[in-house]
């Protein structure tokens, strides 16, 4: 297993000094700024990166649209769930997945929304059919399309991948919204879709405490994952992908706790 970072893409590509400057060298290249989802600015990132020494291991998708992080809008606003924005996404992450192919990563990952749990559902067809779409565009890039967990349970995004069918999908596993979604348990996780994961987004956080909004995000080691015993999981089911540091907030305190969290993962490890 490899440590590094969320990485923001910004500066026309010129953006690596985020990941250096945490002697990191790999990094998932995120944007939710489609205007930069462009050949020429992957070009200068792939160069930028290589200059850096760094290795993009995967492309985190934005997709254009309202997003709210709750319960209450969350489910008419985020992912590929809601029809109204659905095309859209869907056209946003092809351009996500060219960027990818000529920056040289071997996958996109994006939030797919609130996958209906009840496969009877009226909207979960439709879903199904949207992931597919754009994992087979993916596909024929010699791409991988992976989902990041925190909105579907664990056997709804297990069900969804078998559904889905076409060979190139995985799973960035954030223990943390597992938990902030109260969706699942990270450890138990491992047993129902260990093995399509392929990233982890090394994050902590604690279960709702209100039927409305998700728990608090908080340092790793402070949160309910339990990451020593999370990190025997991965070993136990042969994971050896990296673990991407993401902390959702800004400044000197993000800094802090990245640094903190490189410590903590090495020592786990």
């Amino acid at each position: 297993m490899e440590i590094g970072v969320i990485n923001n893409l910004c500066n026309k590509g010129h953006c690596f000094d985020h990941v250096s400057k945490f002697g990191l060298n790999v990094c998932q290249l995120a944007s939710w700024d489609m205007t930069l989802a462009r050949l020429d600015v992957a070009d200068t990132a792939r160069e930028s990166a290589s200059s850096a020494d760094v290795r993009i291991c995967a492309v985190w998708a934005g997709v254009p649209g309202p997003g709210k992080w709750n319960f209450t809008e969350g489910p008419v606003t985020l992912g590929l769930v809601p029809e109204e924005y659905r095309r859209k996404r869907v056209d946003s992450l092809k351009k996500w997945a060219d960027f990818a192919q000529r920056v040289g990563a071997p996958a996109i990952i994006t939030h797919c929304g609130f996958i209906p749990e009840n496969m009877t559902d009226f909207a979960y067809n439709g879903v199904v059919d949207a992931i597919k779409e754009v994992a087979e565009y993916c596909g024929e890039r010699s791409l991988e399309f992976w989902f990041e967990t925190g909105q579907e349970t664990p056997v709804v995004l297990l069900r969804t991948i078998e559904r889905v069918g076409t060979g190139n999908l995985g799973i960035n596993l954030d223990p943390a919204n597992l938990l902030m979604y109260g969706k699942g348990n990270p450890i138990d996780s491992l047993s129902v879709f260990g093995k399509y994961v392929r990233n982890i987004h090394a994050k902590d956080g604690l279960c709702p405490t209100d039927g409305e909004n998700l728990g608090k995000e908080v340092p790793v080691g402070e949160g309910m994952v339990c990451y020593p015993e999370f990190m025997a999981g991965l070993k136990e089911i042969g994971f050896d992908g990296e673990l991407i540091i993401e902390r959702e907030i800004k400044g000197a305190e993000q800094i802090r706790d990245i640094q903190e969290t490189i410590e903590c993962l090495n020592g786990w490890l």
